[in-house]
């Protein structure tokens, strides 16, 4: 599969902090990736190394099919907000927007407008930034990251501090563009329950280390309430189910069957399993929600 964007054990250390440790991650173009972790998990650091803003100790990517260099051909059509949002709070959203323009060489004189027209900031006319609420200064962010109309939007935290209305505001406008324009979007954040809502597909990073990625059918696969069913021969177990009339199930590992119907079914199931000398080494209905999921992965509430 070619993806637009793909990292190969990609690795910063800081003195004898390794704050990325190999990871490869795998974007495909109109993707919103969510790329979720912890505060200090290596988010950010991953995404400065993708936008030329820090070099990697180890490792390298590619971007549109080229090796990341750093260089302007691929630099210009990646749009990023990362950290600091670099808006002047004393200059108007138009003013911010014109000062981007300047630096990036945009000669359009109508694509400020045109682009705060796009995230919602079109009437705010001479009102400075500083009075502005917390969701608009992140739509605003959103807007200087869109000029020079980039294939690939970065954004870091975009949603972190934001009431649920502001949340609402930034998770409409990037779900917009991903339809309407076809952008890839890599999105950071700590907050699973929010970028379920929008990405398409996910990394799970923890510690630096990049644990998983999949996509959003997977996610909810693993979070839907299921029989969780222990055994020692899952091709047997598979032959009685079948015998069953179970179509909906899935073998997750060696000794791990997840069965996503007749969840009232736990005892039939064992009964039919025993009668064809299939031995239960357990069975359990699950019903666990995306927090749940995480926390099971980056190893419990002590890693939030």
């Amino acid at each position: 599969m070619e993806y637009i964007l793909e990292t190969r054990n990609l690795t910063k250390v800081y003195g004898r902090h390794k704050a990325v440790d190999s990871v490869s991650l795998h974007v495909r173009r109109g993707d919103i990736y969510g790329l979720i972790g912890r505060n200090g998990a290596g988010k950010t650091s991953v995404m400065k190394m993708i936008t030329g803003l820090s070099k990697p100790s180890e490792g390298d990517f590619s971007v549109f099919g080229q090796r990341g260099t750093g260089s302007e051909m691929y630099m210009q059509r990646i749009g990023a907000l990362i950290e600091n949002t670099g808006i002047y709070p004393n200059m108007t959203a138009y003013e911010n927007m014109k000062m981007k323009s300047i630096a990036m060489g945009v000669r359009d004189k109508k694509e400020a407008a045109n682009l705060l027209k796009l995230v919602g900031l079109s009437d705010t006319g001479r009102k400075k930034v500083k009075n502005f609420s917390m969701g608009m200064k992140q739509r605003l962010g959103i807007a200087m990251a869109l000029i020079g109309s980039p294939d690939i939007v970065i954004l870091d935290e975009p949603i972190n501090g934001l009431d649920p209305q502001g949340i609402a505001e930034v998770r409409e406008t990037i779900e917009r563009l991903n339809r309407e324009r076809d952008m890839t979007f890599i999105i950071s954040s700590h907050i699973l329950e929010e970028l379920s809502k929008i990405s398409t597909s996910y990394g799970i990073i923890n510690d630096g280390v990049l644990i998983r990625e999949m996509t959003r059918e997977e996610l909810l696969a693993e979070c839907s309430e299921r029989i969780e069913l222990k055994t020692d021969d899952t091709a047997r177990a598979c032959a009685v189910l079948d015998s069953m009339g179970i179509e909906n199930y899935k073998v997750t590992d060696a000794s791990t069957v997840n069965i996503f119907e007749r969840l009232d079914g736990s005892g039939d199931i064992t009964m039919a399993l025993a009668q064809a000398g299939v031995k239960t080494l357990g069975i359990t209905v699950r019903n666990e929600g995306l927090e749940d999921y995480y926390l099971s992965l980056t190893g419990g509430a002590k890693n939030v």
